[in-house]
């Protein structure tokens, strides 16, 4: 940044834990607060920021959901879902990790067209141009990821790709597995409450549009959402409809331009300003309203006090 061009001092970076983290959180010149990681950590900054008197904007979890309707291009359903929901290793914010095809029809052949996509995908170095996607970011994780995996399995889910014994030649202590990939999953299972954060999607079935309407609007996430049809009508009516901060409409991630707001809903994100755009704008400025009279430039007769009975 300084070889940028960015005065010095502008921009800081401080390693530290929850300590560092307190400390920012209490110190009196510190007057607003961005976070951006899980809901448990965000609603602790936003509640101790807040609590100290400074503007916050925490973002948390997500389980960004992409509906395909029976009319939608089935080509292009598939080609952004394995790169929205795989890509980065689905370790993004807007990732999509769960697909909702709305019929049995549709959902069979959603699901015979991802299957042979997610067990080709390129896997590899993050270094290599040709891999779909890289590591995970520690050991820790990827153990997480591959714990959520064998958990939807107990569950009953049908774990149609299974990416956890993937190993990378010459890298085979590596953070690497390939692509998994769900299907018949359930409402009441934890890998579609909780967020896996790794290159894992589920499929969970609806009936009609209004069950998967209620899927999206019901989770206690709020961030991204996503409709594929070639119906307007069913695309305006769910965007109006569903109750999620970011939609998308035959756009998988809908996260375009910095000149529009970014931000969830619900348990997705703490705070009443968005990042991005003019809620930015709004959220490091504070605003200032100055009335002023000037003697010799008011109309006779203009009154400057409270009305009053008399």
């Amino acid at each position: 940044m300084l070889e940028a061009g960015l005065p010095a001092g502008v921009l800081n970076v401080v390693n530290g834990d929850k300590g560092a983290v307190d400390a920012l959180l209490e110190e009196p010149r510190v007057k607003a607060i961005g976070f951006v990681g899980s809901t448990p950590v965000a609603e602790y900054v936003y509640a101790r920021g807040a609590a100290h008197g400074k503007r916050v904007q925490c973002f948390g979890g997500a389980k960004n959901h992409m509906v395909i309707m029976p009319d939608a291009d089935m080509d292009q359903a598939v080609d952004a879902l394995v790169g929205a929901a795989y890509g980065s290793g689905g370790e993004r914010c807007m990732a999509i990790s769960v697909a909702v095809p709305v019929g049995e029809e549709t959902a069979d052949a959603l699901v015979a067209r991802l299957e042979p996509r997610v067990e080709n995908l390129r896997v590899g170095p993050s270094t290599d141009p040709s891999a779909d996607f890289g590591p995970l970011i520690t050991r820790a994780h990827l153990e997480r990821v591959k714990d959520y995996v064998a958990l939807g399995v107990t569950e009953g889910a049908k774990l149609r790709v299974d990416g956890r014994g993937f190993k990378m030649q010459g890298y085979e202590n590596g953070f690497y597995m390939g692509g998994c990939l769900f299907d018949d999953v359930r409402p009441q299972m934890r890998i579609y409450k909780e967020e896996i954060f790794g290159p894992v999607l589920s499929v969970v079935r609806a009936r009609g549009f209004d069950e998967a309407l209620s899927l999206a609007s019901n989770h206690e996430f709020g961030n991204g959402v996503a409709i594929f049809t070639r119906d307007g009508d069913a695309a305006r009516e769910f965007a109006s409809r569903v109750e999620i901060g970011m939609v998308g409409v035959n756009v998988p991630i809908p996260t375009p331009l910095a000149y529009y707001t970014f931000g969830g809903w619900k348990r997705s994100m703490f705070g009443d300003l968005n990042q991005h755009g003019p809620d930015a704008i709004r959220f490091y400025t504070k605003t200032k309203t100055v009335a002023s009279r000037w003697p010799g430039g008011v109309r006779t007769g203009a009154s400057f006090v409270m009305p009053t009975l008399s």
